[in-house]
């Protein structure tokens, strides 16, 4: 007897017959004797419909307000999938967040997960049922529900592993596992029989869609393997685990296209210490993630000045401009021009640290294709350039032939 965490993402429950079909697949697995926890997220598009529901009544409704109307989302799921199994005759339980003894900081729409009490699920377990908890959320001390952010189920399926000491950790989706580059824009794009932890923590966070990327780091930190697979067949998925010295041979693991990126540009920002400090202090003091960031000098000011460029996500750039507009007239830059026209295109492979000429390659085959680069940025294991999301897609694709096409 084995014990199960399975996470099924929006697609999986989108509606009442997927949800039918996530309680077959779970009565399967009881069947065999095990003992499973499903983690679920709200159905396809109606987080979605919350958010704009909000924003018909203000335009930015508080963080707090915003977790306490989302998590109704995964509430919603929870329920629905214990009637699926109760429809079976199966004992099933649903839990929120909360009551699956979740417990996280205050941070409303991006909360960390300060510590899990499993007990009360054990118990459950150990009483022959099903537990269903709701994923994306969880309460602070202080009793407030927080939101764990976008793909945050991923997390609570990772966590609650980590916590019970799961034998299998499960993460259902729409595809089959891992692809090289996203399958419904890249025609040739492979399923990776196995990712290693850095490399999945790389591409999740540039822009595929798979996993949320603070569970990929939840899991290396806590030793979690974990399959990525589909919940519409009983294909085998990408195993998530520790990197091995085999997986140095693929010098390229995979190609990515982040969609939801902005660039904000802030021009002749004086010269002098402080100034980058007070811009990038006040952005971290809102929780808004800042990835690429540039610095040229100046051509809009006679005074010694400098453009600072940065990247961050799209949601996340109303409040950037609310910000930078507080501090324009105390730092001393004339303008913020912001850019929701860009793509950002990156490569990933642990296999970068012991082959050269990558960065080489991918700007040879980019230029080749009259792409014009406009920021780079690059670590050991990827190369990320910042492209015009136009000509993003083609990007995606001439970039995949040449490192991971058939004559690649």
């Amino acid at each position: 007897m084995a014990l199960i965490v399975q996470k099924y993402g929006g697609t999986s429950v989108g509606n009442t017959e997927r949800i039918r079909n996530v309680a077959r697949r779970v009565a399967g697995y009881r069947a065999q004797g095990d003992q499973v926890v499903v983690v679920v997220s709200a159905m396809s598009g109606v987080t979605d419909n919350l958010i704009k529901l909000a924003r018909e009544i203000v335009p930015l409704p508080s963080d707090r307000e915003m977790d306490m109307l989302l998590a109704t989302g995964e509430q919603t799921t929870i329920a629905l999938t214990a009637m699926a199994l109760h429809a079976l005759d199966l004992p099933a339980i649903s839990l929120t967040g909360a009551q699956a003894g979740i417990v996280t900081d205050g941070v409303h729409s991006k909360a960390k997960i300060r510590n899990i009490t499993p007990q009360r699920i054990h118990e459950l377990l150990n009483a022959g049922n099903v537990v269903i908890v709701a994923g994306f959320q969880g309460q602070t001390h202080e009793g407030h529900i927080t939101t764990l952010g976008r793909g945050g189920s991923d997390l609570t399926a990772i966590a609650l592993a980590a916590a019970l000491e799961a034998d299998l950790c499960q993460i259902y989706t729409d595809v089959d596992g891992v692809y090289t580059a996203d399958p419904r824009v890249v025609k040739n794009a492979r399923k990776l029989p196995e990712v290693a932890y850095d490399e999945m923590l790389e591409l999740a966070s540039l822009g595929a869609k798979v996993m949320q990327s603070r569970s990929v780091e939840f899991a290396k930190k806590f030793g979690v393997v974990f399959e990525v697979r589909s919940s519409l067949n009983d294909n085998p998925g990408t195993i998530v685990k520790e990197e091995t010295e085999s997986m140095e041979n693929v010098v390229i693991r995979g190609v990515t296209l982040d969609k939801n990126q902005a660039k904000v540009t802030l021009v002749a920002v004086p010269d002098k210490p402080g100034a980058a400090s007070r811009i990038f202090k006040a952005l971290a003091a809102l929780n808004l993630n800042v990835d690429m960031i540039v610095q040229t000098s100046s051509h809009g000011s006679g005074a010694k000045a400098t453009d600072i460029s940065f990247t961050l996500d799209k949601p996340d750039l109303p409040k950037a401009r609310k910000t930078l507009d507080a501090l324009q007239q105390e730092i001393g830059f004339t303008e913020a021009i912001a850019d929701e026209g860009i793509g950002k295109l990156s490569i990933v492979g642990v296999g970068m640290r012991s082959h050269s000429g990558v960065a080489a390659r991918m700007f040879e085959t980019l230029a080749s294709n009259s792409i014009n680069i406009d920021m780079i940025s690059t670590s050991e294991i990827k190369i990320s350039v910042v492209i015009d999301l136009d000509r993003g897609e083609d990007a995606m694709r001439v970039v995949h032939d040449a490192f991971l096409g058939a004559g690649a």
